[in-house]
């Protein structure tokens, strides 16, 4: 296998931990409220708060990534998800949850920024690349689609600690496989000098992909985190929700090779994105409004929503040097845990606050719609930069050396 392929089958393997992590509360929602009383606002937080670390530390764990090496710092990550998630087995309330979830978020916060850099390092100016990053990415759903077929039965059958312990059980298990099997690429650590240095169009360009990278990723996060409550809400039981919301989730790890395949063989960046953000967005609404229909509209999320994938996570590669590749992905990823760390509190505070479980899926759609202007934007800005090539690197107030 060539060291690209292989690379890229290390690191999707180990950061599916991290989505089977992040979902196990959402997975164990309904024994969460039952033995310990949570709210639907709690549930969200700590659904949240997994990701929330990010708004503090993504630009300085890429600037730990450049001081210390990538792949020492994805090592120490998994090692705080390793102790996370043991601290989530002997939790007792909400506190103590919220504790335990930011220490596991902190590991994932670490995971995210850097696994995205090293997978960049491997395939940037590949024909491939669009492809590679959508199976890259498409390891998150895969966690998720395990929590959510395994976690809730393992809660009924041990009770909710184990399906914490579980998830402490496969991020060791991710740690040994980095440990073995990875080798570093040469871009590893690289630019503790000039690495940090990153422009005012790199900037607004990052940004701009990261908005629509977070918009995705919260809109994820509130579509699945409350997809089982709502469809209890309309009479399915646990278990048939959590089969519903599994084969949803596995539909999305279907779909994002499936675009990346389309990208890499015909192009169609554009329609991926449009076909991805605007028939997700009608999915959102059927779910919210169209009664009896919840099923045939999950599914259908699932099959298009992770065809665009590929494409976000490519658009990085488009306005970053490999010098500035550490902190540009820092910068993107920190838009990522805005929108994971805001949109589910706040989905659960409209939830509590109006007693509607429809509202916070209308507000989903109306941003997942919106993530096609954004990329749009970003387009424009990239052909025109391409056209002034000299320009665009040589001005603004970003040339100070963000990250460090």
């Amino acid at each position: 296998m060539q060291a690209h392929w292989r690379a890229l089958t290390v690191l999707t393997v180990a950061r599916t931990s991290m989505g089977f992590q992040f979902q196990s509360i959402a997975s164990v929602s309904p024994e969460l409220v039952m033995q310990l009383g949570l709210s639907y606002a709690d549930l969200g937080t700590l659904i949240g708060l997994y990701f929330l670390p990010g708004l503090a530390l993504a630009l300085p764990g890429a600037a730990l990534g450049r001081h210390f090496g990538d792949k020492r710092v994805v090592s120490f990550g998994l090692l705080l998800m390793v102790a996370g998630g043991l601290a989530t087995t002997w939790a007792s309330d909400f506190a103590s949850l919220a504790a335990a979830r930011l220490l596991s978020g902190v590991g994932g916060v670490l995971l995210n920024v850097l696994m995205a850099k090293m997978v960049t390092d491997w395939f940037a100016g590949r024909r491939e690349i669009v492809l590679a990053m959508a199976v890259f990415v498409n390891s998150f759903p895969i966690g998720v689609g395990l929590a959510t077929l395994s976690l809730g039965t393992l809660a009924g059958l041990a009770g909710w600690s184990a399906s914490f312990a579980a998830t402490a059980a496969l991020a060791l298990a991710a740690l040994l496989l980095l440990t073995l099997a990875y080798a570093k690429h040469p871009n590893d650590g690289i630019g503790t000098t000039a690495g940090g240095v990153i422009s005012a169009s790199e900037a607004m360009l990052v940004c701009l992909a990261g908005a629509v990278w977070g918009i995705f990723n919260g809109a994820f996060a509130v579509m699945f985190g409350f997809a089982p409550t709502f469809l209890a809400g309309e009479g399915l039981n646990p278990t048939q929700a959590g089969l519903l919301v599994g084969i949803a989730t596995w539909l999305v790890a279907a779909s994002a090779p499936v675009g990346g395949i389309v990208a890499q063989t015909w192009g169609r960046l554009a329609m991926l994105m449009a076909v991805g953000a605007l028939g997700w967005a009608a999915c959102l609404a059927t779910l919210a409004l169209a009664v009896g229909f919840a099923g045939p509209a999950l599914i259908s999320a699932g099959l298009l929503m992770g065809l665009p994938i590929g494409v976000i996570m490519s658009m990085p590669s488009q306005a970053l040097r490999p010098e500035s590749r550490a902190v540009g992905m820092g910068l993107f990823y920190t838009w990522l845990y805005i929108g994971h760390g805001l949109m589910p509190p706040t989905a659960g505070w409209l939830q509590d606050l109006t007693g509607s479980a429809e509202l916070p899926l209308l507000l989903t759609a109306m941003l997942v719609g919106g993530m096609l202007p954004l990329y749009g934007l970003f387009q424009a800005v990239v052909q025109r930069r391409a056209a002034a090539p000299a320009a665009s690197d040589a001005n603004g107030p970003f040339c100070n050396r963000v990250g460090q």
